[in-house]
């Protein structure tokens, strides 16, 4: 029962979090139906964030949709370790694959055993895609209730919370010299270039860094 709980309790905190995607995406002028869809088709906290900021910003499709693939694709790695675990066929592996984020796979894998671990996976996946839906459409329409959103600072809330949910993870010298490194190219670029390509070309730079 405490793991049933306790996933629980990561999806209302996490999904909670929605509220401030749904305001931002409204502050971008999408509307609350387009900020609901995104959340209910893309579900990638990280990757919303980064494709409603290109889109702002006045950046093309494919850059926010390649800007946003890059940002996901790390629950493409957290699959292949679930797979082992969950055994799915069918149907199943497609409702998986989309409740695998960070959350999802990091409870789950916190658990001594394997009973546990795939309880965890599935309280924790569709409590946070539950809550994260639901708040997402309560902050847009509370944004959208509230009119004129840059009054509120909220057409700069997308780059803030970004780095909110970074930071965090900043916790080795070769990480935060790859974060500034992007940092400082993509700001020295964004005057010249389309909106999206100075985060895309920042891939390269991890890579590099990575390779080294």
């Amino acid at each position: 029962m405490s793991v049933k709980r306790d996933s629980l309790s990561v999806g209302l905190a996490v999904g909670a979090a929605g509220t401030a995607f749904g305001a931002v995406a409204v502050a971008d002028h999408f509307s609350v139906l387009q900020a609901c869809v995104l959340s209910l088709v893309l579900f990638s906290g990280a990757s919303q964030f980064s494709f409603v900021a290109v889109m702002s910003a006045g950046g093309s499709g494919l850059s926010a949709i390649i800007t946003a693939t890059f940002l996901g694709s790390r629950n493409g790695l957290y699959g292949v370790r679930m797979a082992s675990l969950l055994k799915l066929k069918g149907w199943r592996k497609a409702v998986a694959a989309q409740i695998t984020i960070d959350e999802s796979t990091g409870v789950a894998i916190a658990q001594n055993n394997e009973t546990d671990q795939r309880i965890a996976f599935w309280y924790t996946g569709f409590g946070v895609y539950v809550f994260w839906n639901l708040f997402t459409f309560l902050g847009a329409i509370g944004a959208k209730a509230i009119g004129d959103t840059s009054a509120w600072g909220l057409d700069v809330a997308s780059p803030a919370i970004f780095c909110a949910v970074l930071a965090p993870r900043l916790k080795e010298k070769k990480m935060l010299f790859t974060c500034i490194l992007a940092f400082v190219w993509a700001l020295s670029i964004t005057q010249v270039v389309p909106a999206g390509v100075p985060i895309i070309t920042t891939v390269a730079i991890a890579a590099f860094v990575g390779w080294k």
